[in-house]
């Protein structure tokens, strides 16, 4: 059975990803992450950045997995399906940049916000960009893009625009899905990761 591996948003909560995990086969084995020093979770030296954290995940997948991954996860997930891709079998994107500019994609910037709720975050969250050349052009495993219509962060036009570069993507818009579709529209975000997955 694949391992389910679920990458939060820079929100980092290791529950952002439970009620679509709970809604998905009981069989199949799931690890939920969350980020140190990121949203409310507690501060690790050893996280500095965007490597410690892809590193962090790497350190998990001895074997071929699945990830399921929300926004700044999707940074993550997608880096290793480019860097890793033996390990990595298929892959759900949902509402994520994946290393595209977003602002040339008419993204708000999220970074106000984000620090007036979480002020104790690592302040490399909303200083460091990481790499808007990603080549996910090379990412081999079969991907599901998930946005919603109304999400000003990550615009659908950015999962159009990686619809459009990934070999073998399919691109799911959800009605009234904003930054957090997989919380607010568990059901139907279960259905299709549970389809692609399967």
């Amino acid at each position: 059975m694949t391992r389910v591996l679920f990458l939060p948003g820079s929100g980092a909560s290791p529950d952002f990803w439970k009620p679509v995990g709970e809604r998905l086969p009981a069989a199949w084995p799931k690890e939920y992450f969350g980020w140190p020093g990121l949203g409310h979770q507690p501060h690790d030296p050893a996280v500095r950045g965007w490597d410690d954290l892809v590193a962090m995940v790497a350190a998990r997948m001895d074997e071929p997995v699945d990830l399921v991954a929300q926004s700044m996860g999707g940074v993550i997930a997608a880096r290793l399906a480019v860097e890793r891709p033996n390990l990595v079998r298929r892959l759900v994107l949902t509402v994520t940049s994946g290393g595209v500019d977003m602002a040339g994609m008419g993204a708000s910037d999220w970074r106000p916000d984000y620090r007036a709720a979480f002020p104790n975050a690592a302040a490399w969250i909303t200083e460091d960009r990481p790499s808007a050349a990603l080549p996910v052009e090379k990412i081999a495993a079969p991907t599901l893009l998930l946005w919603g219509d109304v999400d000003p962060i990550s615009p659908v036009a950015v999962g159009r625009h990686l619809a459009a570069r990934l070999p073998d993507a399919s691109l799911h818009v959800v009605p009234g899905g904003d930054h957090d579709l997989a919380r607010t529209h568990a059901e139907l975000v279960a259905g299709l990761v549970a389809r692609h997955l399967g």
